[in-house]
């Protein structure tokens, strides 16, 4: 969109929202490979980029301003920078591999607006969550037409990738859904935590890299390697995530530290603390039974967090689901792919110790 500014309900123009430079906006850069491959993989995210910045436009501008709320608060790209990757094994440069990198990251953002509404989020990516800027009705419906969207593009890329994509937005829901309900009567908590993550997480991550491979002319036994791979992956990163939420002082995540304390969400540490009886947590245990909300508590508890047993206990989770990862590489390629996908799960575990 061109042309003279208009101005839009929540300040700004369709000019400032849409006339950005489509540069990539990957904070996950740490772990990419440098040479000709880094900077193909930053001419992808590019075109991915632009291609996020088109499929958000509307012709009703409230509407794009809030479709494009997310997008333009920047995050990872993380789904998006695995597909590209993954297609490097084959042909990258095939269009259909960025539209569905593009339709992945769509879906994502989707689901961080429904999220933020169930979670009742104030801030999402350091910004106002779209809930709390609007309202949770406006939020939920951009969920809603930023998957109509990703479906949209979709279409163009075949009735495989659809039925993929419908069965992986199945497990997105069913583990939003679980998660909601939480385990059944004599269910393991952390056994329904993990299983959940993978379903909610995972799921998405794993279909990312399928696509980018897929649309590439990848082998079909390297697709589902690097498949079962980066569902391993999504579950580690989200784990860091979480992990991170407890040990970061500045807040690096976009919210502030201890956040998943303070609003009562049960993260992998917290459940292992509960689900022990070690003396030295006691007072652990009492504190994180529920939302932690007094500053005091609050801030006794995620020191207590940040020094037990079961933050370390959680750690070596997340490096178990990163070993998993990295050994379903065997069948892929040596190379700078290969490399740069077993960086990726060191990556995962650093960058929340």
């Amino acid at each position: 969109m061109t042309g003279a500014s208009t101005a839009t309900p929540g300040g700004g123009s369709q000019t400032q929202l849409w006339n950005r430079s489509a540069t990539p906006a990957s904070t996950i850069g740490a772990w990419l490979p440098e040479g000709e491959l880094g900077e193909s993989l930053a001419a992808g995210l590019a075109r991915v980029e632009s291609e996020l910045q088109a499929a958000v436009v509307s012709e009703h501008e409230f509407v794009g301003e809030a479709a494009a709320h997310l997008m333009t608060a920047g995050g990872k790209r993380f789904r998006p920078v695995l597909a590209l990757l993954a297609a490097h094994l084959g042909d990258a440069e095939d269009p259909q591999v960025a539209t569905a990198a593009v339709v992945c990251e769509l879906t994502h953002l989707a689901t961080l607006y429904h999220d933020d509404v169930m979670d009742e989020a104030a801030v999402r990516r350091g910004a106002a969550s779209a809930n709390s800027r609007w309202s949770n009705s406006i939020a939920i419906l951009t969920g809603d037409f930023l998957f109509a969207r990703a479906s949209d593009l979709l279409a163009d890329l075949g009735p495989d990738a659809v039925r993929v994509q419908a069965r992986t937005f199945e497990r997105l829901v069913t583990g939003q859904i679980r998660e909601t309900v939480g385990p059944a009567p004599g269910e393991d908590p952390i056994a329904h935590h993990l299983s959940v993550l993978a379903d909610k997480t995972g799921s998405l991550v794993a279909t990312s890299a399928r696509f980018g491979a897929t649309f590439a002319g990848v082998d079909p036994a390297v697709v589902a390697d690097l498949t079962a791979y980066a569902e391993e992956v999504g579950v580690a990163f989200q784990l860091s995530d979480d992990l991170i939420d407890i040990v970061s002082e500045s807040g690096t995540s976009g919210k502030s530290p201890g956040t998943d304390l303070r609003e009562g969400i049960a993260t992998l540490p917290v459940l292992l603390a509960l689900a022990g009886d070690d003396p030295a947590e006691a007072r652990l245990r009492e504190l994180v039974a529920g939302p932690v909300t007094d500053d005091a508590e609050h801030a006794e508890a995620l020191a207590l967090l940040r020094s037990s047993a079961s933050l370390a206990r959680a750690t070596e989770v997340l490096e178990q689901y990163a070993d998993r990862a990295r050994a379903r590489l065997g069948s892929v390629p040596d190379g700078e792919v290969r490399e740069a996908l077993s960086a990726l799960c060191a990556y995962v575990v650093t960058r929340s110790a």
